[in-house]
């Protein structure tokens, strides 16, 4: 059984920095895509970052030079460093993984489609 688990986020003011967690288990393949997708107040689900476990990296353009994704394969945790936070980063931020890693730009272009989702996590930017 797949498992997702978040952790990270919180509350910052503008010109700050965050650092998410996805600790993501149970996946018996290594051609997995794990991403990290937000949700503002009365907006869609809007992808950010994705990676696959060769380390290829994709991002919006709105967080490009902004934010990194990583992994750590040996832990199975995928990181999402945030700097130069801005109030429109305001969001729920859910970690989201696929099993279909060659779908992994599209899967971020399109915000939606992953497999599993975590439970989300709240990040808050104050101007």
């Amino acid at each position: 059984q797949v498992q997702v688990a978040e952790s990270g986020g919180g509350s910052v003011q503008s010109g700050g920095s965050l650092r998410l967690t996805c600790v993501v288990s149970g996946y018996t393949t290594d051609n997995i895509c794990v991403g990290w997708l937000r949700q503002a107040p009365g907006d869609d689900t809007e992808g950010v970052a994705a990676i696959k476990r060769d380390g290829y990296t994709t991002y919006t353009d709105s967080v490009k030079g902004r934010f990194t994704i990583s992994r750590d394969s040996v832990n199975d945790t995928v990181y999402l460093q945030m700097n130069s936070l801005q109030p429109e980063d305001t969001a729920i931020y859910y970690c989201a993984t696929d099993p279909r890693g060659d779908m992994c730009t599209f899967l971020l272009h399109v915000g939606a489609g992953f497999r599993h989702l975590g439970q989300g996590i709240q990040v808050t930017v104050s101007p």
